[in-house]
């Protein structure tokens, strides 16, 4: 069957009328002729989880042709701390699946994420997006599946407050105008991202709402379609540069921060994931999780302790994961219960139509949904979400490798609230996540061994990755800041644009 591109919002994609994947050189430059691209832009993540960028006139097609073919230097010791001084030139090479019509440039200007190589011309080992595709190839190798993944990206917007139409404290959850004040800026953010070939599943508004100092607090969501792991991670790149500078030009600010103020939601970065093969979802088998799911969700368990290394990497990011909150703080699993560590949303495994019911016209649909993913919900956007990826996929892959996964999957499946006092006993039983950056190196250094293995992390970014955690020194912070309103806000502004 013949694919339309007609309503992709990504200019390339619908003037080429093929998929971002099949994107060639050539197809970049017959773009930029038939648009009058003037500049090219390369964007790139860097250590501090920013995207960089570099900027290029066109000056001729040999010149366009030139930058893409051959990239161009730039100096690895200033975007990565563990890449020294002495030897630190490397390349950055355009990937062309991944170009977009900027949509903040006067000057028509066509950007694209890219590649980090070596000296030699080879892929830097110790890039976190190379790193990924090292750990997505072994996965596929040892399973036959590949991994997909989407994010739930929440976020804090901040402006002036009119002191109309005030919303409910806490109670913001899908809110509407005039109550909810930014949803024409979400719903901008959210039409931007998908310019840059982000597959979109919805966007809202979260619990989080307040006021505070005359300004007005308002958490709001977007949340993504599951796609393959390296799209889905240059898609979260994007998204939070996109929100940035929109809020940028149109005079608001913006946190991702894990946790902006005691007693109020914090924002996380809830990362679902499900197995594909043969273009067919393999967590659901007759209805229920398959056994597929069941290990790849015991191995990201077992190791969930170094994952925090990779996806919460600021101080605050352990001021949100407390109990008694719906931030995760034990390792368990669980079907539809908010207080476990990787949660089962509501399936899709009934054959009702539901679709036909609402809508009497409509002729019954017999088709198979496919839809069903899980849940990690101990992330939030201080994340490499390179390295959070790969690392899930790395744990995930060790539960294929383990013979008595899917026993320790029945032990640590809570089908209850085990914060209510009536389950103490099986609360007690669970390890726990870190609660600091200081804890979540030290588990990391304990399992370095499983993320190294194959060569999928490299020595250096572990290193870089656990001395830039101990450097923080917070091994008793939450104790010291707890009864201290104003330290605590003092450490929640040091890490706002985490």
């Amino acid at each position: 069957m013949t694919q339309s591109f007609s309503l992709s919002p990504n200019k390339v994609v619908r003037y080429l009328g093929k998929p971002a994947s099949e994107f060639t050189k050539a197809d970049i430059i017959r773009f930029v002729k038939a648009h009058d691209i003037r500049m090219i832009n390369f964007m790139y993540p860097a250590d501090d989880n920013r995207l960089k960028t570099l900027n290029f006139v066109i000056s001729s097609e040999d010149y366009l042709d030139t930058i893409l073919s051959y990239g161009e230097r730039v100096d690895g010791s200033s975007l990565f701390p563990f890449i020294e001084a002495g030897n630190s030139d490397l390349y950055v090479i355009p990937r062309f699946s991944t170009a977009f019509v900027d949509p903040f440039s006067e000057i028509p200007t066509l950007s694209l994420l890219c590649s980090f190589f070596n000296n030699e011309g080879k892929p830097l080992p110790s890039s976190p997006e190379q790193t990924l595709r090292r750990a997505l190839k072994m996965f596929r190798a040892t399973t036959g599946m590949d991994f997909y993944a989407m994010g739930e990206l929440e976020y804090y917007v901040i402006s002036e407050d009119s002191g109309l139409f005030a919303a409910t404290d806490q109670r913001g959850y899908h809110e509407s105008a005039p109550f909810a004040k930014f949803n024409d800026f979400r719903t901008k953010c959210m039409y931007l991202i998908a310019e840059t070939g982000a597959k979109i599943k919805y966007g809202h508004n979260e619990v989080g709402n307040f006021s505070l100092n005359n300004k007005i607090y308002e958490q709001n969501e977007i949340e993504f379609l599951p796609v393959e792991a390296m799209e889905a991670a240059d898609s979260l790149m994007l998204a939070k540069w996109i929100i940035r500078t929109l809020a940028m030009k149109e005079g608001y600010d913006v946190t991702f921060a894990p946790k902006i103020t005691e007693g109020k939601a914090g924002s996380g970065l809830h990362i679902h994931f499900k197995l594909m093969k043969d273009g067919h979802n393999m967590m659901l088998r007759e209805g229920k999780l398959s056994d597929e799911a069941k290990r790849a969700i015991v191995g990201i368990l077992d190791h969930a302790r170094a994952i925090t290394a990779f996806g919460n990497k600021v101080p605050t990011s352990y001021f949100r994961l407390v109990p008694h909150q719906e931030a995760p703080t034990s390792i368990c699993w669980g079907d539809r219960n908010r207080s476990v560590l990787i949660r089962v949303p509501l399936g899709w495994t009934n054959n009702a139509d539901m679709c036909a019911q609402a809508n009497p016209l409509e002729t019954p649909d017999s088709r198979v949904v496919e839809k069903q993913t899980v849940e990690l919900r101990s992330a939030d956007a201080s994340a490499d979400i390179y390295q959070l990826l790969a690392g899930m996929v790395t744990a995930a892959r060790l539960g294929f490798e383990d013979a008595e996964a899917l026993e320790r999957a029945d032990r640590l499946y809570a089908s209850v609230n085990i914060h209510d006092g009536s389950h103490a006993d099986f609360l007690a039983s669970l390890a726990s996540l870190p609660v600091s950056c200081m804890e979540s190196a030290e588990a990391l250094e304990k399992d370095r061994i499983v993320f190294e293995r194959c060569g999928v992390f490299s020595t250096e970014m572990i290193d870089g990755v656990i001395n830039k955690l101990r450097g923080f020194k917070d091994d008793d912070l939450r104790n010291l800041v707890k009864d201290n309103r104003q330290e605590m806000l003092n450490l929640v502004n040091k890490y706002w644009h985490c």
